[in-house]
């Protein structure tokens, strides 16, 4: 019962999220809260899941605020610009190319090991030409 529980959660917040009916924090933050008080749970036992799970991630979420930062810095800096100019460059306007290009600025983007600061260096700079070409957003993401 438990399991069926968890699941229609995640699938109330996933129904939340894209209708756009409340904000992220909300569905993400308070769908759990609710859906824990109707499986019968009390609010102490919800705040001691919560902090569990907190401490589980935190070290990691710490790593992922310092990255995004960081790397947000260096990018508006301008310390990416050079090799995001030369890749944009040789992709030209046909589609195959600058999916590639796009594949090879995320490959170099992601020699620091970090997915976010991957994202964060390659969508801005390549999602200017996929929307000139008409080319898909799902297209780039793919690539990345």
């Amino acid at each position: 019962m438990l399991s069926l529980m968890g699941f229609l959660t995640i699938g109330v917040i996933l129904a939340v999220l894209l209708s756009n009916r409340v904000a992220a924090v909300v569905a993400l933050a308070g769908v759990p809260i609710l859906g824990g008080l109707i499986a019968g749970f009390s609010p102490a036992e919800i705040g001691g899941f919560v902090s569990d799970g907190l401490g589980g991630v935190v070290g990691v979420t710490t790593m992922f605020v310092f990255a995004i930062i960081y790397f947000g810095l260096m990018r508006d800096a301008g310390m990416f610009d050079p090799i995001i100019d030369r890749i944009v460059s040789l992709a030209g306007n046909a589609p195959v190319t600058v999916c590639v290009a796009t594949t090879l600025l995320a490959c170099a983007a992601h020699l620091d090991g970090a997915g976010a600061t991957t994202f964060l260096i390659t969508i801005p700079a390549m999602l200017p030409l996929f929307d000139r070409l008409g080319m898909s957003r799902l297209v780039l993401t793919t690539c990345v």
